[in-house]
């Protein structure tokens, strides 16, 4: 594994872990926070190489949609699971009760 992998899994990892319950970012949205904006693409790989369980759940498409085939396995998964937490889908699209905070303050925690 190359220092760069490593460390971009990291990074994508600790970001998709401070995602709150019942709340969901995008794979771009995910690069973005972790410092690596346009690496969309990579955040599934990174995450399906932890060791540790992710909320792999609470990250969907930039247009909210769940990025698994309609009633597949894992998009029922992922739709459940969503459901639980709190999120309501309308017209296919996650909706929370998002209250707008300050991305920062979410991941690394308030400023002293």
């Amino acid at each position: 594994m190359s220092m760069f992998q490593a460390t971009f899994d990291e990074a994508i990892w600790h970001i998709v872990m401070s995602i709150p319950r019942g709340q969901v970012m995008s794979y771009g949205e995910v690069a973005k926070a972790a410092g690596y904006p346009r690496h969309a693409r990579m955040v599934s790989k990174a995450m399906s190489r932890s060791e540790q369980p992710l909320p792999w759940h609470r990250v969907v498409k930039a247009n909210r949609h769940l990025a698994f085939p309609e009633n597949s396995s894992l998009y029922n998964t992922q739709k459940q699971r969503l459901l639980e937490e709190g999120a309501a889908f309308l017209n296919g699209k996650v909706i929370t009760d998002h209250v707008e905070e300050d991305l920062d303050a979410l991941i690394w925690g308030p400023e002293s």
